[in-house]
Protein backbone atom coordinates (compact mmCIF):
# COMPACT_ATOMS: atom_id res chain seq x y z
CA UNK A 1 0.00 0.00 0.00
CA UNK A 2 1.09 3.56 -0.69
CA UNK A 3 2.55 5.30 2.34
CA UNK A 4 1.23 8.68 3.41
CA UNK A 5 2.43 10.35 6.57
CA UNK A 6 -0.72 12.33 7.36
CA UNK A 7 -4.19 12.29 5.86
CA UNK A 8 -7.14 14.50 6.68
CA UNK A 9 -10.69 13.25 6.06
CA UNK A 10 -13.98 15.07 6.25
CA UNK A 11 -16.67 12.62 7.42
CA UNK A 12 -19.96 13.47 5.74
CA UNK A 13 -23.27 13.63 7.54
CA UNK A 14 -24.75 10.63 5.74
CA UNK A 15 -21.76 8.63 6.96
CA UNK A 16 -21.52 9.78 10.56
CA UNK A 17 -25.29 9.56 11.18
CA UNK A 18 -25.62 5.99 9.92
CA UNK A 19 -24.26 3.40 12.40
CA UNK A 20 -23.13 0.95 9.72
CA UNK A 21 -21.61 3.63 7.52
CA UNK A 22 -19.56 5.26 10.27
CA UNK A 23 -18.44 1.84 11.50
CA UNK A 24 -17.23 0.94 8.01
CA UNK A 25 -15.45 4.26 7.51
CA UNK A 26 -13.71 4.24 10.89
CA UNK A 27 -12.76 0.58 10.47
CA UNK A 28 -11.13 1.20 7.08
CA UNK A 29 -9.29 4.31 8.24
CA UNK A 30 -8.14 2.55 11.41
CA UNK A 31 -6.76 -0.30 9.31
CA UNK A 32 -4.69 2.18 7.33
CA UNK A 33 -3.22 3.43 10.60
CA UNK A 34 -2.63 -0.03 12.04
CA UNK A 35 -0.89 -1.13 8.84
CA UNK A 36 1.21 2.05 9.00
CA UNK A 37 -0.05 3.22 5.63
CA UNK A 38 -0.63 6.49 7.48
CA UNK A 39 1.04 7.66 10.67
CA UNK A 40 -1.38 10.46 11.52
CA UNK A 41 -5.09 10.38 10.78
CA UNK A 42 -7.19 13.53 11.21
CA UNK A 43 -10.97 13.31 11.01
CA UNK A 44 -13.11 16.41 10.54
CA UNK A 45 -16.81 15.79 11.34
CA UNK A 46 -19.44 17.16 9.01
CA UNK A 47 -22.36 19.19 10.29
CA UNK A 48 -24.97 16.68 9.15
CA UNK A 49 -28.58 17.01 10.25
CA UNK A 50 -27.63 19.43 13.02
CA UNK A 51 -26.32 21.92 10.46
CA UNK A 52 -29.39 21.35 8.29
CA UNK A 53 -31.54 22.18 11.30
CA UNK A 54 -29.60 25.43 11.73
CA UNK A 55 -30.38 26.22 8.08
CA UNK A 56 -34.07 25.52 8.74
CA UNK A 57 -34.06 27.73 11.83
CA UNK A 58 -32.40 30.57 9.96
CA UNK A 59 -35.13 30.53 7.32
CA UNK A 60 -37.81 30.52 10.00
CA UNK A 61 -36.29 33.06 12.39
CA UNK A 62 -34.35 35.14 9.85
CA UNK A 63 -31.15 35.44 11.88
CA UNK A 64 -28.00 36.57 10.12
CA UNK A 65 -25.33 34.62 8.22
CA UNK A 66 -22.72 35.10 10.94
CA UNK A 67 -24.85 33.42 13.59
CA UNK A 68 -25.86 30.64 11.20
CA UNK A 69 -22.23 30.02 10.27
CA UNK A 70 -21.04 29.62 13.84
CA UNK A 71 -24.04 27.52 14.85
CA UNK A 72 -23.25 25.18 11.94
CA UNK A 73 -19.61 24.96 13.03
CA UNK A 74 -20.77 24.11 16.56
CA UNK A 75 -22.76 21.30 14.93
CA UNK A 76 -19.49 19.90 13.61
CA UNK A 77 -18.03 19.92 17.11
CA UNK A 78 -21.11 18.14 18.48
CA UNK A 79 -20.86 15.47 15.81
CA UNK A 80 -17.17 15.02 16.54
CA UNK A 81 -17.97 14.41 20.18
CA UNK A 82 -20.56 11.85 19.08
CA UNK A 83 -18.00 9.97 16.98
CA UNK A 84 -15.62 9.92 19.94
CA UNK A 85 -18.29 8.36 22.17
CA UNK A 86 -18.82 5.56 19.64
CA UNK A 87 -15.11 5.11 18.96
CA UNK A 88 -13.18 6.15 22.10
CA UNK A 89 -9.91 4.95 20.57
CA UNK A 90 -10.06 8.06 18.38
CA UNK A 91 -8.60 10.93 20.39
CA UNK A 92 -10.51 14.21 20.39
CA UNK A 93 -8.76 17.57 20.02
CA UNK A 94 -9.82 21.18 19.65
CA UNK A 95 -6.34 22.71 20.02
CA UNK A 96 -4.67 23.22 16.64
CA UNK A 97 -1.22 23.64 18.22
CA UNK A 98 -1.50 20.19 19.79
CA UNK A 99 -2.85 18.73 16.57
CA UNK A 100 0.19 19.73 14.55
CA UNK A 101 2.54 18.77 17.39
CA UNK A 102 1.48 15.11 17.41
CA UNK A 103 3.18 13.18 14.61
CA UNK A 104 1.36 9.90 15.26
CA UNK A 105 -2.19 8.96 16.17
CA UNK A 106 -5.83 9.01 15.14
CA UNK A 107 -7.62 12.25 15.96
CA UNK A 108 -11.04 13.82 15.68
CA UNK A 109 -10.47 17.55 15.34
CA UNK A 110 -13.22 19.90 16.55
CA UNK A 111 -12.88 23.03 14.40
CA UNK A 112 -14.89 25.71 16.25
CA UNK A 113 -12.06 27.09 18.39
CA UNK A 114 -9.58 27.02 15.51
CA UNK A 115 -11.97 28.77 13.12
CA UNK A 116 -12.74 31.46 15.68
CA UNK A 117 -9.02 32.16 15.87
CA UNK A 118 -8.61 31.92 12.08
CA UNK A 119 -11.79 33.53 10.78
CA UNK A 120 -10.82 33.66 7.10
CA UNK A 121 -13.65 31.81 5.37
CA UNK A 122 -16.89 33.47 4.22
CA UNK A 123 -19.87 33.14 6.53
CA UNK A 124 -22.19 31.56 4.00
CA UNK A 125 -23.98 28.29 3.33
CA UNK A 126 -21.68 27.96 0.32
CA UNK A 127 -19.00 27.12 2.89
CA UNK A 128 -19.59 23.79 4.61
CA UNK A 129 -17.38 21.24 6.32
CA UNK A 130 -15.94 20.41 2.87
CA UNK A 131 -14.32 23.83 2.54
CA UNK A 132 -13.45 23.91 6.24
CA UNK A 133 -11.58 20.60 5.93
CA UNK A 134 -9.59 21.85 2.95
CA UNK A 135 -8.86 25.09 4.82
CA UNK A 136 -7.46 23.07 7.74
CA UNK A 137 -5.47 20.88 5.33
CA UNK A 138 -3.87 24.04 3.95
CA UNK A 139 -2.96 25.25 7.44
CA UNK A 140 -1.34 21.89 8.22
CA UNK A 141 0.47 22.07 4.86
CA UNK A 142 -0.93 18.80 3.54
CA UNK A 143 -0.93 17.98 -0.15
CA UNK A 144 -4.30 16.17 -0.31
CA UNK A 145 -7.73 16.37 1.28
CA UNK A 146 -10.19 13.48 1.49
CA UNK A 147 -13.97 13.86 1.54
CA UNK A 148 -15.62 10.67 2.80
CA UNK A 149 -19.23 10.67 1.67
CA UNK A 150 -22.11 8.38 0.72
CA UNK A 151 -21.49 8.73 -3.02
CA UNK A 152 -18.86 7.27 -5.32
CA UNK A 153 -17.84 10.65 -6.71
CA UNK A 154 -18.70 12.85 -9.68
CA UNK A 155 -20.48 11.29 -12.63
CA UNK A 156 -20.29 12.16 -16.31
CA UNK A 157 -23.27 12.21 -18.68
CA UNK A 158 -23.01 8.47 -19.24
CA UNK A 159 -23.19 7.83 -15.48
CA UNK A 160 -19.53 6.88 -15.26
CA UNK A 161 -17.29 8.13 -12.48
CA UNK A 162 -14.94 10.94 -13.44
CA UNK A 163 -11.61 9.98 -11.89
CA UNK A 164 -10.03 13.41 -12.33
CA UNK A 165 -11.47 16.84 -13.07
CA UNK A 166 -10.19 20.36 -12.53
CA UNK A 167 -12.04 22.74 -10.25
CA UNK A 168 -12.37 25.20 -13.13
CA UNK A 169 -13.81 22.55 -15.42
CA UNK A 170 -16.24 21.45 -12.72
CA UNK A 171 -17.50 25.01 -12.31
CA UNK A 172 -17.64 25.68 -16.02
CA UNK A 173 -19.63 22.56 -16.82
CA UNK A 174 -22.02 22.52 -13.90
CA UNK A 175 -22.97 25.62 -11.94
CA UNK A 176 -24.68 24.75 -8.68
CA UNK A 177 -27.79 26.76 -9.51
CA UNK A 178 -28.23 24.62 -12.66
CA UNK A 179 -27.41 21.15 -11.34
CA UNK A 180 -28.99 18.30 -13.23
CA UNK A 181 -28.56 14.58 -13.71
CA UNK A 182 -25.46 14.97 -15.89
CA UNK A 183 -23.20 14.89 -12.84
CA UNK A 184 -25.35 13.20 -10.25
CA UNK A 185 -27.14 9.86 -10.43
CA UNK A 186 -30.32 11.05 -8.71
CA UNK A 187 -29.93 14.72 -7.95
CA UNK A 188 -33.65 15.19 -7.48
CA UNK A 189 -33.56 12.85 -4.51
CA UNK A 190 -32.94 14.52 -1.16
CA UNK A 191 -31.33 11.31 0.06
CA UNK A 192 -28.39 11.76 -2.32
CA UNK A 193 -25.52 14.00 -1.27
CA UNK A 194 -23.93 16.64 -3.44
CA UNK A 195 -20.27 15.79 -4.03
CA UNK A 196 -18.79 19.12 -2.89
CA UNK A 197 -19.94 22.42 -1.50
CA UNK A 198 -20.12 25.48 -3.81
CA UNK A 199 -17.06 27.22 -2.34
CA UNK A 200 -14.50 24.43 -2.33
CA UNK A 201 -13.68 24.61 -6.08
CA UNK A 202 -12.39 28.13 -5.43
CA UNK A 203 -10.19 26.88 -2.56
CA UNK A 204 -8.92 23.93 -4.60
CA UNK A 205 -7.85 26.33 -7.34
CA UNK A 206 -6.40 28.81 -4.83
CA UNK A 207 -4.48 26.30 -2.70
CA UNK A 208 -3.62 23.82 -5.48
CA UNK A 209 -4.55 21.03 -3.07
CA UNK A 210 -6.62 18.24 -4.67
CA UNK A 211 -9.73 16.90 -2.96
CA UNK A 212 -10.58 13.23 -3.31
CA UNK A 213 -14.16 12.02 -2.89
CA UNK A 214 -14.46 8.44 -1.63
CA UNK A 215 -17.55 6.46 -0.66
CA UNK A 216 -17.42 5.36 2.98
CA UNK A 217 -20.74 3.51 3.09
CA UNK A 218 -21.09 0.09 4.68
CA UNK A 219 -20.36 -3.05 2.66
CA UNK A 220 -17.73 -1.29 0.57
CA UNK A 221 -13.97 -0.95 0.89
CA UNK A 222 -13.47 2.07 -1.32
CA UNK A 223 -11.15 3.74 1.21
CA UNK A 224 -8.86 0.73 1.56
CA UNK A 225 -8.91 0.21 -2.19
CA UNK A 226 -7.72 3.74 -2.85
CA UNK A 227 -4.54 3.15 -0.86
CA UNK A 228 -3.95 -0.39 -2.15
CA UNK A 229 -0.99 -0.44 -4.53
CA UNK A 230 -1.85 -3.98 -5.65
CA UNK A 231 -4.99 -2.70 -7.40
CA UNK A 232 -4.90 -0.96 -10.74
CA UNK A 233 -6.66 2.37 -11.25
CA UNK A 234 -9.62 0.78 -13.00
CA UNK A 235 -10.43 -1.16 -9.84
CA UNK A 236 -10.50 1.96 -7.67
CA UNK A 237 -13.60 4.14 -7.39
CA UNK A 238 -13.16 7.80 -6.48
CA UNK A 239 -13.14 11.30 -7.94
CA UNK A 240 -10.23 13.71 -7.63
CA UNK A 241 -10.77 17.44 -8.10
CA UNK A 242 -7.56 19.32 -8.81
CA UNK A 243 -6.47 22.94 -9.01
Amino acid sequence: MMNQKTIICKIGGKILENPENIKSTVSQLSQLYKKKVVTRLILIPGGGSNANFVRFLQKKLQFNEDLAHWMAVVSMDLNGTGINKKFPNLSILDDFTKLIKFENGCFIFLPYKFLKENDELPHSWDVTSDSITLFIAKKIELDECFLIKDIDGIYDKSKKIIKKISALEFNEQKRYENLNESYFPSITSKSVSQPIDPYIPHLIELYKIPCIIINGKAKSRRILDFFDDSLNEKEKIYSKIVG
